[in-house]
């Protein structure tokens, strides 16, 4: 079995030191489409170091170490193909502001292995900490096809149903061509998102745009048109990855309002509003 269950969960957490600078923020912030219009206050915001305000998803970045699904497949007890590996979903935690520069140490493990049948899903927990404390806690599931069947616990459904009523805000966000390739900059090299001959060996008929992208996207517009562009107000953001998308698309981001939180639908706009991100919450203060 390319992947041993009882040997991923009884392995120690993996520390490690990252740091990171107001440069690696500002890369991060134009990886997931800031700076349109460029002199915008709004988006300024985000692209100049004497206004920078860190957006918190940024956290799955920090460091330039390798992003939740890759770190998950060199924990023991995990052996498969990256062609088979999908994310699934992302939820991330914010303790505190992000600071725009700093250095934390971090700690990982797998915390659960579930059997789909088809499938096994890994979650893969990460913390950081400073000096002052933590900073954040994220939880990146790992969907690896044909690793599942040996009878293990199935887990809980992570499914929600698409808020009712007309949504509070609508808004479209175009993907550009090179996306995927300036996104990569930040950590995570996974040729899928690049080399048209990997996409094709996974099932994919180009190269596809990270859904991590795609989670920082939706986290933007949210704070951009429902927190009055307030980074420091994101208490979590939590996604399931359901389809992809491809760069050039455009992607419609439908807000609900609710208490404390913003429900989030996504859907790629040229492919007939399908959804690629799904059961998305931002809680906020």
């Amino acid at each position: 079995m390319p992947i041993d269950a009882a040997e991923a969960l009884a392995a120690p957490p993996r520390t490690g030191e990252i740091s990171w600078t107001a440069r690696d923020v500002l890369l991060y912030h134009l990886g997931i489409g800031a700076g349109r219009p460029a002199t915008d206050p709004g988006e300024l915001r985000y692209t100049l170091e004497s206004r920078l305000h860190v957006l918190p998803s940024f956290a799955t970045v920090a460091g330039g170490g390798p992003p939740g699904v890759i770190d998950a497949l060199s924990m023991p007890g995990v052996d498969v193909d990256l062609a088979r590996v999908l994310h699934g979903g992302q939820s991330l935690t914010a303790h505190r502001p992000l600071p725009v520069e700093g250095t934390a140490t971090t700690t990982a493990r797998i915390t659960a292995v579930y059997d789909k049948g088809e499938a096994a899903v890994l979650v893969l927990r990460r913390e950081a900490a400073d000096t002052d404390g933590p900073l954040w806690t994220d939880e990146a599931l790992v969907h690896v096809r044909g690793a599942g069947g040996w009878g293990g616990e199935r887990g809980p459904s992570a499914r929600r149903e698409t808020p009712a009523g007309t949504p509070d805000r609508t808004v479209e966000r175009t993907v550009r061509e090179e996306q995927a390739l300036l996104y990569r900059l930040t950590g995570d090299r996974n040729p899928l998102h690049a080399d048209p001959e990997f996409a094709a060996r996974a099932g994919f008929a180009r190269p596809v745009l990270h859904g991590l992208c795609t989670y920082g996207i939706a986290l933007k517009a949210v704070v951009d048109t429902l927190l009055d562009g307030d980074v420091t107000r994101v208490r979590s953001h939590a996604t399931r990855f359901v389809g992809v998308v491809y760069p050039g698309e455009t992607l419609r981001i439908r807000m609900w309002r609710g208490d404390g939180e913003v429900r989030v639908v996504v859907g790629a706009v040229e492919r007939g509003d399908v959804t690629v991100l799904a059961g998305t919450t931002v809680r906020h203060g």
